[in-house]
């Protein structure tokens, strides 16, 4: 049974994002052509991207599906944050990989982020992560205007990762 912690389920695969939380939008070209693509997309969906960002990751399955579990947890200097998440949508398609995952509770935020690569139409392959959040943890309001800073570290970081992992072929 899903312990999702907010109503707004889907919002980053179709849009709009929910008002009342703090949007993210990242996007970054990683890689040019269809191996590129394919690559890239292996490495969001088999959660690479995140290990080799520095992420620990603890998933119940080795490919991200709809429903599976996941705890990422990541270091800020001398602290680590653990954030339980669920997969709540994945996109396997010919131009377009990847998911989106939930908050579960005692996740320090709360709302829905996704990791999508796409193939555009002049081979470019895209890294794309769309967010929305709150604060739902007393740390998380406490830090106020320096989680969305640490959010955009975050994802830009994932996006280098990415990047690594594309061009190492």
């Amino acid at each position: 049974m899903s312990t999702l912690t907010y109503p707004e389920v889907g919002a980053t695969r179709l849009g709009p994002l929910p008002d009342g939380y703090h949007h993210l939008h990242h996007r970054a070209a990683v890689g040019r052509g269809r191996a590129d693509f394919e690559a890239a997309g292996a490495a969001v969906t088999e959660w690479r991207m995140h290990r080799t960002s520095g992420t620990r990751v603890q998933a119940s399955t080795a490919r991200a599906e709809a429903g599976t579990t996941v705890r990422v947890s990541v270091a800020l200097g001398p602290f680590r944050f653990t954030a339980p998440c669920e997969v709540v949508w994945t996109a396997y398609e010919k131009q377009r990989i990847g998911f989106g995952y939930g908050t579960r509770p005692h996740h320090p935020e709360c709302g829905e982020e996704c990791f999508v690569v796409d193939l555009a139409d002049d081979g470019t392959v895209w890294f794309t992560v769309l967010a929305f959040s709150r604060p739902a943890s007393w740390y998380a309001r406490l830090a106020g205007p320096l989680v969305p800073v640490a959010q955009r570290w975050y994802v830009h970081r994932l996006g280098t990762a990415l990047r690594r992992i594309v061009s190492a072929g």
